[in-house]
């Protein structure tokens, strides 16, 4: 019985080539979509990490937000909040670096105050940049324009108390 199943199995028509090249293809796609992106973006994340400068704003991947105050080789102080608080980190716990040191020192670009000659013309519409209305429509409010290191600034939130048990 033995021998009528090793002589009547079904003949192997891939020829030992095709599963070579189907294996070296496989290989091939593994290398250009899984490894070779995996370590470009390691690559790039180091060049980050080692061109960090006093200075730079950066985010740590625990999402703590600082200034760069001091670099040494494997590690730096960030400073944080308004209270000017110190934490020490490795340089691999950067996860970007949100603002460089030279792009803080630049002042921001900022559009001119409206005056009369740059005022968008829009009396067509009923509005005026004076604040007067025309056709009885209400005059716009502008929100006064803050720095961005202002408007980046969380304000603390109150924390809520537990009541007190009552002893009966």
């Amino acid at each position: 019985m033995s021998e009528f199943m090793l002589t009547s199995g079904t003949t192997n028509t891939t020829s030992p080539i095709f599963t070579i090249v189907l294996i070296v293809g496989m290989i091939a796609l593994f290398y250009f979509f899984l490894i070779r992106p995996q370590k470009k973006q390691a690559k790039e994340a180091e060049e980050m990490r080692n061109s960090l400068q006093v200075g730079d704003e950066i985010t740590t991947i625990g999402g703590i937000i600082g200034k760069v105050i001091s670099i040494k080789e494997e590690t730096f102080v960030l400073e944080t909040t308004k209270e000017k608080t110190h934490i020490r980190f490795l340089k691999s716990a950067v996860r970007s670096v949100d603002v460089k040191a030279e792009d803080a020192a630049r002042p921001l670009k900022t559009s001119p105050a409206p005056t009369k000659e740059n005022a968008p013309k829009k009396a067509a519409e009923g509005k005026t940049t004076e604040g007067k209305t025309t056709e009885g429509k209400a005059p716009a409010v502008q929100a006064p324009e803050t720095p961005a290191a202002e408007a980046e600034e969380i304000p603390e939130t109150p924390v809520a108390k537990e009541p007190e048990e009552k002893a009966d």
